[in-house]
Order: C-alpha cells, then structure tokens, then sequence
C-alpha cells in the first residue's frame, strides 16, 4: 500500500526560557502557550496558533492552515488535543477591563489650553499640532492637563495618563502645584464611575497604529511625548512609547513580526539593551544615538530625543538626520 508523504511546515517553539511561552488564548493561563513557529522559529501567530501545556484542563492545539508546498502537495495540520467544551473556554478567559469610551470621548478635544497642544502648535504649526492629536487620540482634562490614552492593537482604551505641562517649554509642570502624573481610571475609580473589581491592564502608547502602519519600522522610546513629537520629524518610523523605563516588559510582546529600534532617555541604554535580550522572539534593536551625540547641557537633564528634536529646532531651524539605528541588540 503507496504511503502518503506529510509535510510539516510548521513546529512547535523549543523552549527558550519563559518568554517563549505564551497566555493561552482559551484558558487564558500565562506562559503556558507554545506557538508553532516556522524552519526559522518565526510564530505563525503568538495568539492563535499554537499548543496550550495543560493537556487535560485545556487541551487548546490549534495548527496553521493547510497551505500549498512548493512540489504542489499540501501541509498538514497535526492531530488535536480533546478541547473543552467552547462554553467553558469562554468562563476562563481574561477579562479586560477598559474605560467607557463616552467618558474619553468627550476627552479628544483640540484645545490651546492644553498645555501640551499649545506646545505642539508652537513648535509644528496647529496643523501639524492637529494632526498629531487625532492620530495618537489625545485627550484634555477640564484643569487643561494632557491625557495619552493607551489604545491596544484591538483599539480598546485601557486607561489614559494625565499630564500637566508647560505651554512654553513642553515641559512637565514640577513646581508642586500640581500632581506631576494622574491616571484616568484612578480618577474614574475615586468618582464610582468605574464597576468594583475593575482591573488595569496596560499597552504601549500608541499600539492601536500598528495595524494602521504595517510596513513601517517601530521606533519604541520612553515618554508619549517623545513618541508625539518625534512622530513630526521621523515620519519614516511608527513611534510608540512605553511609558517609563522599567515599563519595557511583557507589553511588547505585540512587536512580534515588526523590525523595532529601542531608543531610551539618556542613561537607559545599557537597562534596554539587557532588557531587548530577554525577548529573542522580537527583532529589537537597542539605539545608543544619545548616548553619542547628546551635548553637555542634554546630559545634565537626562534628556530624551524630543529634548534633542526640540533644541535642534529651536537653533536656526537645523533639521534632524535619521541616524539613530545602531548595531547593538
């Protein structure tokens, strides 16, 4: 009897420590997925496609489809585990808590007392201001204080960071008048405008444009701001932000199958470049352009690139070259 030959295309992922292995997309427990990854161990899809370890509770083994190979034949899938019923797979996923959207969209106002507009409007002109607003959805408090909200890639509003600044300087306002940071749901929370038990789930700053710019390089740096402002002046780059420099963690998982430059305020490369190790899942490179270029003054402050862009501008109108890739990761 003629036996028929398989191809296999895809495999599943050999362990690589814990950040090769994933949330299950059916149990929702973490670090217990395993993707099938390609001859290169490139993911198919980190959040479909793939093998949950708990074979008995879970069961979840989902192959890639059945593509063409290159002699004509077909790949195929591998036998699946016994799944729970869909019903009880739906009770233990996570729930993800995000914010009403009739309360943040009453937020997404282009208004000069936003000090960080007014900002913008000064150093890019109100159109160019504008335009940066509605891409990154930026909001403004009743008191004029900035809101960056966090847009996951399924464009749902996790919570948004409020901010006060300078209109003059783009500078956060730390003279102890006010908070120097808020959060939204912190405010919604101590208003009961937000259900008991309702849980943060952060995303990097400015996620939702990943699908809405699929070719282009993302460049990931600390601050919103940095992201904004560089957004105007590197438009060859998708800039988001991770909020803080401890905030690059599990977050950029989302990076999977995208080229992402790393580019953290003076004195964080070295923190980034271990931190880029740690993912070898993710194509990151880590930029040490500050590190090289910034002047003395840049130094003393612990400057970030929209400190670099910022000064640049304002002496003679010099523009900035896109230099900031390096061979480090």
């Amino acid at each position: 009897m003629e036996t028929m030959e398989k191809n296999y295309r895809y495999h599943l992922l050999k362990y690589k420590g814990r950040n090769s292995r994933y949330r299950c997309p059916a149990c929702g427990r973490p670090r217990c997925f395993t993707p099938y990854v390609d001859e290169n161990d490139v993911p198919a899809d980190v959040e479909r496609y793939g093998r949950c370890n708990h074979v008995c509770s879970c069961g979840y083994n989902l192959y890639p489809p059945y593509e063409p190979n290159r002699k004509g034949g077909k790949v195929y899938a591998l036998p699946k585990f016994k799944k729970r019923p869909e019903k009880r797979r739906k009770e233990l996923s996570p729930k993800l808590d995000t914010l009403p959207l009739e309360i943040v969209g009453k937020t997404l106002l282009f208004t000069q007392k936003n000090g960080f507009i007014a900002f913008l409007s000064g150093l890019f002109g109100e159109e160019t201001a504008k335009a940066l607003v509605e891409k990154y959805r930026i909001g403004t408090t009743r008191d004029g204080f900035t809101v960056f909200y966090q847009y996951d890639i399924m464009d749902r509003c996790r919570t948004g960071k409020i901010i006060p600044y300078d209109p003059h300087t783009g500078h956060r306002i730390k003279d102890g008048s006010v908070p120097e940071a808020m959060w939204v749901h912190s405010r919604l929370k101590a208003m009961h405008q937000l259900p008991d038990g309702w849980t943060l789930s952060q995303c990097l700053f400015g996620e939702h444009l990943l699908p809405r710019y699929p070719d282009l390089p993302v460049a990931l740096v600390e601050a919103e701001k940095t992201a904004v402002i560089c957004s105007a002046v590197f438009p060859e780059f998708l800039w988001l932000a991770t909020g803080g420099l401890s905030q690059f963690n599990d977050r950029v998982n989302v990076l999977l199958g995208r080229k992402v430059i790393a580019i953290p305020d003076l004195g964080g490369y070295e923190l980034w470049r271990k931190k880029a190790q740690e993912y070898p899942l993710l194509d990151i490179t880590v930029s040490d352009y500050l590190e090289k270029n910034a002047t003395a003054e840049l130094r003393e402050m612990g400057a970030d690139l929209a400190d670099w862009v910022v000064e640049e501008r304002m002496a003679e109108g010099i523009g900035i070259q896109s230099g900031i890739c390096c061979d480090e990761k």
